[in-house]
Protein backbone atom coordinates (compact mmCIF):
# COMPACT_ATOMS: atom_id res chain seq x y z
CA UNK A 1 0.00 0.00 0.00
CA UNK A 2 1.15 3.51 -0.95
CA UNK A 3 -0.56 5.10 2.14
CA UNK A 4 0.39 3.72 5.65
CA UNK A 5 -1.86 1.71 7.01
CA UNK A 6 -3.44 3.62 9.60
CA UNK A 7 -4.49 6.44 7.59
CA UNK A 8 -8.17 7.04 7.58
CA UNK A 9 -8.68 6.54 3.75
CA UNK A 10 -6.88 2.75 4.24
CA UNK A 11 -8.90 2.13 6.74
CA UNK A 12 -12.15 3.52 4.83
CA UNK A 13 -10.88 1.47 1.79
CA UNK A 14 -10.64 -1.90 4.18
CA UNK A 15 -14.38 -0.88 5.57
CA UNK A 16 -15.76 -0.56 1.96
CA UNK A 17 -14.08 -3.78 0.83
CA UNK A 18 -15.08 -6.16 3.34
CA UNK A 19 -18.08 -4.70 3.87
CA UNK A 20 -16.94 -4.80 7.81
CA UNK A 21 -19.07 -2.74 10.66
CA UNK A 22 -18.10 -1.84 13.91
CA UNK A 23 -19.79 -4.06 16.56
CA UNK A 24 -21.03 -1.84 19.95
CA UNK A 25 -21.07 -4.72 21.69
CA UNK A 26 -17.68 -6.15 21.45
CA UNK A 27 -16.55 -2.64 22.09
CA UNK A 28 -14.71 -2.09 18.57
CA UNK A 29 -12.32 1.25 18.87
CA UNK A 30 -9.27 0.80 16.52
CA UNK A 31 -6.63 2.71 16.71
CA UNK A 32 -5.42 4.88 13.43
CA UNK A 33 -2.47 7.07 14.67
CA UNK A 34 1.25 6.46 14.11
CA UNK A 35 2.43 8.40 16.65
CA UNK A 36 0.85 6.37 18.89
CA UNK A 37 1.76 3.07 17.58
CA UNK A 38 5.36 4.50 17.57
CA UNK A 39 4.96 5.18 21.43
CA UNK A 40 3.28 1.43 21.70
CA UNK A 41 6.35 0.10 20.53
CA UNK A 42 8.84 1.69 22.30
CA UNK A 43 6.99 0.70 25.49
CA UNK A 44 6.39 -2.49 24.80
CA UNK A 45 10.25 -3.09 24.47
CA UNK A 46 9.68 -6.09 21.81
CA UNK A 47 12.16 -5.91 19.55
CA UNK A 48 13.39 -9.49 18.43
CA UNK A 49 10.84 -10.61 20.85
CA UNK A 50 7.92 -12.81 20.94
CA UNK A 51 4.89 -11.08 21.26
CA UNK A 52 1.02 -12.02 22.06
CA UNK A 53 -0.89 -8.96 20.46
CA UNK A 54 -4.80 -9.42 22.58
CA UNK A 55 -7.43 -7.80 20.08
CA UNK A 56 -5.69 -6.69 16.64
CA UNK A 57 -8.87 -5.11 15.25
CA UNK A 58 -7.41 -4.27 11.58
CA UNK A 59 -4.06 -5.29 12.32
CA UNK A 60 -2.55 -1.76 12.22
CA UNK A 61 -0.54 -2.20 15.19
CA UNK A 62 -0.04 -6.09 14.64
CA UNK A 63 2.11 -5.41 11.48
CA UNK A 64 4.34 -2.96 12.99
CA UNK A 65 4.75 -5.11 16.02
CA UNK A 66 5.43 -8.18 13.30
CA UNK A 67 8.36 -5.80 11.70
CA UNK A 68 9.93 -5.31 15.68
CA UNK A 69 9.16 -8.50 16.63
CA UNK A 70 10.44 -12.40 16.17
CA UNK A 71 7.16 -14.08 16.12
CA UNK A 72 3.50 -12.83 16.81
CA UNK A 73 0.40 -14.40 17.97
CA UNK A 74 -2.57 -12.43 17.53
CA UNK A 75 -5.79 -13.58 19.24
CA UNK A 76 -9.01 -12.06 17.72
CA UNK A 77 -12.42 -12.34 19.35
CA UNK A 78 -14.23 -11.11 15.92
CA UNK A 79 -14.22 -13.56 13.34
CA UNK A 80 -15.42 -11.30 10.65
CA UNK A 81 -12.15 -9.58 10.37
CA UNK A 82 -10.31 -12.55 9.11
CA UNK A 83 -10.11 -11.14 5.67
CA UNK A 84 -9.48 -8.09 6.78
CA UNK A 85 -5.88 -9.43 8.54
CA UNK A 86 -4.94 -11.63 5.98
CA UNK A 87 -4.65 -8.81 3.51
CA UNK A 88 -2.86 -6.50 6.07
CA UNK A 89 -0.74 -9.02 6.95
CA UNK A 90 -0.04 -10.63 4.02
CA UNK A 91 3.38 -9.82 3.48
CA UNK A 92 4.51 -10.65 7.46
CA UNK A 93 5.63 -14.56 7.58
CA UNK A 94 5.89 -14.32 11.59
CA UNK A 95 2.19 -14.12 12.06
CA UNK A 96 -0.24 -16.73 13.22
CA UNK A 97 -3.79 -15.59 14.14
CA UNK A 98 -6.24 -17.29 16.43
CA UNK A 99 -9.73 -16.67 16.17
CA UNK A 100 -11.11 -17.06 19.98
CA UNK A 101 -11.75 -15.40 23.14
CA UNK A 102 -9.34 -14.95 25.01
CA UNK A 103 -10.78 -15.69 27.90
CA UNK A 104 -11.14 -19.06 26.84
CA UNK A 105 -8.20 -20.04 25.57
CA UNK A 106 -5.72 -22.48 27.18
CA UNK A 107 -3.12 -19.96 27.38
CA UNK A 108 -0.48 -22.19 29.01
CA UNK A 109 -1.03 -24.70 26.09
CA UNK A 110 -1.33 -22.29 23.15
CA UNK A 111 1.97 -20.60 24.14
CA UNK A 112 3.96 -23.61 25.00
CA UNK A 113 2.77 -24.56 21.56
CA UNK A 114 3.39 -21.73 19.88
CA UNK A 115 6.54 -20.38 21.37
CA UNK A 116 8.31 -23.48 22.85
CA UNK A 117 8.15 -22.42 26.67
CA UNK A 118 9.92 -19.14 25.61
CA UNK A 119 8.91 -16.10 27.49
CA UNK A 120 6.43 -13.59 25.34
CA UNK A 121 5.66 -10.03 25.29
CA UNK A 122 1.80 -8.89 25.39
CA UNK A 123 0.19 -6.42 23.81
CA UNK A 124 -3.34 -5.43 23.75
CA UNK A 125 -6.16 -3.17 22.59
CA UNK A 126 -8.87 -3.98 25.92
CA UNK A 127 -12.52 -2.93 25.76
CA UNK A 128 -13.55 -1.52 29.12
CA UNK A 129 -15.66 -4.55 29.97
CA UNK A 130 -13.10 -7.19 29.79
CA UNK A 131 -10.33 -4.77 31.11
CA UNK A 132 -10.39 -6.84 34.40
CA UNK A 133 -10.69 -10.46 33.57
CA UNK A 134 -8.07 -10.13 30.85
CA UNK A 135 -5.65 -8.54 33.08
CA UNK A 136 -6.32 -11.03 35.77
CA UNK A 137 -5.92 -13.98 33.30
CA UNK A 138 -2.79 -13.05 32.45
CA UNK A 139 -1.24 -11.82 35.96
CA UNK A 140 -2.68 -14.74 38.30
CA UNK A 141 -2.51 -17.82 35.62
CA UNK A 142 1.64 -18.36 35.85
CA UNK A 143 1.79 -18.21 32.33
CA UNK A 144 5.18 -16.88 30.67
CA UNK A 145 4.78 -13.25 30.03
CA UNK A 146 7.68 -10.89 30.54
CA UNK A 147 5.97 -7.38 30.30
CA UNK A 148 2.13 -6.12 29.07
CA UNK A 149 1.41 -3.41 27.44
CA UNK A 150 -1.99 -2.49 26.87
CA UNK A 151 -4.35 0.30 25.67
CA UNK A 152 -7.31 0.45 28.15
CA UNK A 153 -9.74 3.94 29.09
CA UNK A 154 -8.17 6.44 31.04
CA UNK A 155 -10.01 5.95 34.30
CA UNK A 156 -9.10 2.33 34.41
CA UNK A 157 -5.03 3.10 33.99
CA UNK A 158 -5.69 6.07 36.74
CA UNK A 159 -6.97 2.88 38.87
CA UNK A 160 -4.28 0.63 37.75
CA UNK A 161 -1.47 2.88 39.29
CA UNK A 162 -3.47 4.48 42.02
CA UNK A 163 -1.78 4.52 45.27
CA UNK A 164 -3.34 4.49 48.87
CA UNK A 165 -5.57 7.34 50.02
CA UNK A 166 -6.96 7.98 46.68
CA UNK A 167 -10.68 7.85 45.09
CA UNK A 168 -8.79 5.51 42.24
CA UNK A 169 -7.02 3.10 44.53
CA UNK A 170 -9.01 -0.09 44.77
CA UNK A 171 -8.58 -3.99 43.84
CA UNK A 172 -7.80 -3.28 40.48
CA UNK A 173 -4.59 -1.56 41.66
CA UNK A 174 -3.59 -3.86 44.02
CA UNK A 175 -3.94 -6.69 41.36
CA UNK A 176 -1.67 -4.88 39.15
CA UNK A 177 0.83 -3.63 41.53
CA UNK A 178 1.36 -6.97 43.55
CA UNK A 179 2.19 -8.53 40.34
CA UNK A 180 4.12 -5.64 38.36
CA UNK A 181 5.88 -2.29 38.12
CA UNK A 182 3.18 -0.24 36.23
CA UNK A 183 4.19 2.90 34.22
CA UNK A 184 1.32 5.25 32.24
CA UNK A 185 3.16 5.52 28.69
CA UNK A 186 0.86 8.50 27.72
CA UNK A 187 -2.55 9.90 27.35
CA UNK A 188 -4.44 9.06 23.76
CA UNK A 189 -7.61 11.33 22.67
CA UNK A 190 -10.48 9.77 21.65
CA UNK A 191 -9.64 11.25 18.51
CA UNK A 192 -7.19 8.73 16.76
CA UNK A 193 -9.76 5.45 16.94
CA UNK A 194 -12.17 4.84 14.24
CA UNK A 195 -15.24 4.96 15.66
CA UNK A 196 -14.19 7.65 18.56
CA UNK A 197 -15.18 6.98 21.85
CA UNK A 198 -16.41 9.42 24.14
CA UNK A 199 -13.52 8.92 26.21
CA UNK A 200 -10.00 9.74 26.32
CA UNK A 201 -7.71 6.39 26.83
CA UNK A 202 -4.25 5.16 27.92
CA UNK A 203 -0.97 3.35 27.30
CA UNK A 204 0.24 1.47 30.57
CA UNK A 205 3.29 -0.39 30.81
CA UNK A 206 3.44 -3.21 33.46
CA UNK A 207 6.67 -4.98 34.05
CA UNK A 208 5.70 -8.64 35.67
CA UNK A 209 8.39 -9.08 38.69
CA UNK A 210 8.01 -13.00 38.91
CA UNK A 211 6.76 -13.18 42.42
CA UNK A 212 4.02 -16.20 43.18
CA UNK A 213 0.57 -16.39 43.75
CA UNK A 214 -0.85 -14.90 47.23
CA UNK A 215 -4.50 -16.01 47.99
CA UNK A 216 -4.48 -14.84 51.69
CA UNK A 217 -3.06 -11.25 50.16
CA UNK A 218 -6.36 -11.09 47.79
CA UNK A 219 -8.69 -12.37 50.20
CA UNK A 220 -7.76 -9.32 52.56
CA UNK A 221 -8.07 -7.15 49.37
CA UNK A 222 -11.04 -7.95 47.81
CA UNK A 223 -13.20 -8.07 51.10
CA UNK A 224 -11.56 -4.96 52.15
CA UNK A 225 -12.90 -2.86 49.03
CA UNK A 226 -16.09 -4.79 48.69
CA UNK A 227 -17.20 -2.99 51.22
CA UNK A 228 -14.85 0.23 51.20
CA UNK A 229 -16.59 2.40 53.00
CA UNK A 230 -16.65 0.36 56.22
CA UNK A 231 -13.89 0.35 58.41
CA UNK A 232 -11.15 -2.44 57.60
CA UNK A 233 -12.22 -3.75 61.05
CA UNK A 234 -16.03 -4.07 59.91
CA UNK A 235 -15.07 -5.32 56.63
CA UNK A 236 -12.74 -7.86 57.18
CA UNK A 237 -15.12 -9.08 60.02
CA UNK A 238 -18.19 -9.64 57.48
CA UNK A 239 -15.85 -10.27 54.24
CA UNK A 240 -13.80 -12.88 55.96
CA UNK A 241 -15.91 -14.14 59.01
CA UNK A 242 -13.02 -12.98 61.88
CA UNK A 243 -13.28 -12.01 65.09
CA UNK A 244 -13.27 -8.02 65.47
CA UNK A 245 -10.79 -8.38 67.86
CA UNK A 246 -8.18 -10.74 65.92
CA UNK A 247 -8.39 -7.90 63.39
CA UNK A 248 -7.48 -4.84 65.67
CA UNK A 249 -4.48 -7.11 67.02
CA UNK A 250 -3.53 -7.99 63.64
CA UNK A 251 -3.86 -4.06 62.95
CA UNK A 252 -2.39 -2.69 65.94
CA UNK A 253 0.70 -5.31 65.85
CA UNK A 254 1.33 -3.37 62.67
CA UNK A 255 0.70 0.12 63.80
CA UNK A 256 -2.44 0.83 62.40
CA UNK A 257 -5.66 2.16 63.85
CA UNK A 258 -8.63 0.01 64.41
CA UNK A 259 -10.58 2.83 62.17
CA UNK A 260 -8.57 2.60 59.16
CA UNK A 261 -10.21 2.16 56.08
CA UNK A 262 -8.94 -0.61 53.18
CA UNK A 263 -8.08 2.69 51.25
CA UNK A 264 -5.78 3.74 53.64
CA UNK A 265 -3.23 0.58 53.43
CA UNK A 266 -0.38 0.31 51.27
CA UNK A 267 0.49 -2.61 48.97
CA UNK A 268 3.28 -3.32 51.70
CA UNK A 269 0.96 -3.15 54.64
CA UNK A 270 -1.85 -5.32 52.98
CA UNK A 271 0.93 -8.18 52.85
CA UNK A 272 2.03 -7.36 56.02
CA UNK A 273 -1.64 -7.77 57.49
CA UNK A 274 -2.50 -10.54 55.15
CA UNK A 275 0.05 -12.29 56.74
CA UNK A 276 -0.49 -12.06 60.33
CA UNK A 277 -4.72 -12.34 59.60
CA UNK A 278 -3.77 -15.97 58.18
CA UNK A 279 -1.24 -16.49 60.61
CA UNK A 280 -3.84 -16.19 63.47
CA UNK A 281 -6.26 -17.92 62.15
CA UNK A 282 -3.66 -20.78 61.20
CA UNK A 283 -2.88 -20.93 65.21
CA UNK A 284 -6.22 -20.63 66.36
CA UNK A 285 -6.88 -24.45 65.27
CA UNK A 286 -4.32 -25.85 67.71
CA UNK A 287 -5.44 -23.56 70.39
Amino acid sequence: MNRPLYSPKTIQDLLERHGFTFSKALGQNFLIDGNIIEKIIGAADIQDKNILEIGPGFGVLSHRLSEKGKKLLLVEMDRRLEPVLEEVLADRDNVEIIFSDVLKLDLHRVLKERFGGEKVNVVANLPYYVTTPILAHLLEDDLPVESITVMVQKEVAKRMVAKANTKDYGSLSLLVQYYTQGTVVCTVPNTVFMPRPKVESAVVHLKLKGVPKNENFFKVTRAAFNMRRKTLVNALSKGLNLEKAKIADCLSAINLSEQIRGEELSLEQYLQLSQLLFMESILKRYE
